[in-house]
């Protein structure tokens, strides 16, 4: 017997307001815009247009549409096995953080190429300053340890006129420094971003992968499929998300007059406690941390900042207003 059709929310109410991802996916708008997702979109046992999210092919062909349709990307590619990021988490990150400046902005939110932002991990799909000049124009500088995963955003880039002029890609040749030999002498940066490996361990990821896909009631066996894939630093390091995040921490200090706004991603909440107190202990004048909530899973943006608020105000004051 056929199953009853389901009756969806309006809308995604955990989303950011701003967020073009609030309201289910509208497959037949996607196909128009991407002919060839078609292929891969069914009807569901609930009478709903979807694909197969276990498919990895098809979750790639869905994020190219959806960064046709929403973001004006018409070329945009990755390598097999790279990490395919989930379009609407990412999205809710960059307005997340965009509301955080606006509090140094009178409550309006920066708009434009004077808006430095460095991403690190930018990774093979380019994702952040994809939605980051798309929805703000923004500048982006990315960086990352993996040079096939630079190779690739560059593609990105240079095939998406929306992208060039607005994307640096730099290599960090060193993992154990994430700004250091990056910025240089006579650069500032009124953002940084970052999600963070999550697991401390490839054991731990591929557990990690396991349950998720339990819960979402795959039936597979053995190895799992990684749906939205990723490679070993994108997936994990020594240590996990705190450990990464403590390394970032200690070494913004170094850099502390040379951006407004240092941010991450912490996926567990357990981690809070212990990277506030390293924060308060490296001199951070300010830390906020604000909520984020995709689906069933929380996540949060902890964000903090070296300069006192006359110097926050002097900062927007000589670099955002005398820029534009």
């Amino acid at each position: 017997m056929r199953q009853l059709k389901r009756v969806h929310p309006k809308e995604k109410t955990s989303l950011h307001l701003r967020n073009k991802h609030r309201e289910r996916y509208d497959f037949k708008l996607l196909m128009d815009s991407l002919p060839d997702l078609s292929t891969f979109v069914k009807v569901n046992p609930y009478g709903d247009e979807s694909i197969d999210f276990f498919n990895p092919v098809a979750v790639r062909m869905l994020n190219t549409a959806l960064l046709k349709k929403y973001y004006s990307i018409d070329n945009w590619s990755i390598p097999p096995g790279y990490l395919c990021p989930p379009i609407p988490g990412r999205a809710d990150y960059i307005h997340t953080i965009a509301d955080l400046l606006s509090e140094c902005n009178n409550g309006h939110v920066p708009i434009g190429d004077h808006i430095k932002c460095l991403d690190i991990g930018v990774g093979a799909s380019c994702i952040y300053p994809i939605i980051g000049v798309s929805e703000y124009q923004w500048s982006f500088t990315g960086i990352d340890i993996d040079a096939v995963a630079l190779e690739s955003a560059m593609g990105i880039v240079d095939s998406n006129s929306l992208l060039k002029n607005h994307v640096l890609l730099r290599l960090q040749p060193d993992s154990r420094n994430i700004f250091k030999g990056i910025i240089a002498k006579d650069e500032y940066y009124d953002l940084t971003i970052c999600n963070p490996p999550f697991h401390a361990s490839a054991a731990e990821a591929q557990s990690g992968t396991r349950r998720k896909l339990k819960n979402l009631g795959s039936k597979t066996s053995g190895d799992p499929i990684l749906n939205f894939g990723g490679q070993q630093h994108e997936l994990w390091c020594d240590g996990g998300e705190a450990r990464f995040i403590r390394d970032m921490v200690i070494q913004s200090k170094d850099f502390a007059h040379r951006c407004l706004c240092f941010s991450t991603l912490v996926s567990k909440e357990s981690n809070l406690k212990s990277i506030y107190e390293l924060i308060e202990n490296s001199g951070a004048s300010f830390i906020n941390t604000i909520p984020m909530g995709q689906g069933n899973k929380q996540s949060r943006v902890v964000a903090w900042t070296f300069l006192s608020k006359s110097a926050q105000q002097e900062w927007v004051d000589l670099r955002w207003k005398m820029i534009k």
